[in-house]
C-alpha cells in the first residue's frame, strides 16, 4: 500500500463496461511528511473517498482484490480514507482537528 492525495477526478464517458460505476480519481503519491512526491496514479475508489483526502492505495495485482474490483480491469485502488499519521516525534497528519473532529455519539 502507499499513501496518497486525491487531487483530482477522472471523467471517462466511453471506457470498458466493467468500470461502469467505479468513480475514478486522480491520486498523488505522498512523502512522509505529506508532501506530493509529483507522481501520480488514476485509482478506482470503492470507499467514497473525496478530492483532497490522504487515503491508501494499491496496485497491481492487489487493487482487485477488493470486493468491487474483483475480476475488473483496474491497476490502483483507493482501500482506505486515512484519520490520522504518526511518526517518532509525534502527530504528522490529523484528518480532525481538536475543533472539527467527531465528537463521542457522533456517527459522521
Amino acid at each position: 500500500m502507499k499513501l496518497g492525495r486525491i487531487v483530482g477526478t477522472v471523467v471517462a464517458t466511453r471506457k470498458d463496461p466493467k468500470l461502469e460505476g467505479l468513480r475514478l480519481y486522480m491520486v498523488e503519491d505522498l512523502s512522509l511528511a505529506l508532501k506530493g512526491k509529483g507522481s501520480f496514479v488514476v485509482a478506482a475508489d470503492v470507499m467514497g473517498a473525496g478530492v483532497g483526502e490522504v487515503v491508501l492505495y494499491c496496485s497491481g495485482s492487489a487493487a482487485r482484490q477488493t470486493q468491487e474490483t474483483d475480476g475488473r480491469p483496474v491497476d490502483a485502488v483507493v482501500m482506505a480514507i486515512v484519520d490520522s499519521v504518526n511518526g517518532e516525534d509525534g502527530p504528522i497528519f490529523e484528518k480532525f482537528g481538536v475543533a472539527d473532529g467527531p465528537t463521542d455519539g457522533d456517527s459522521t
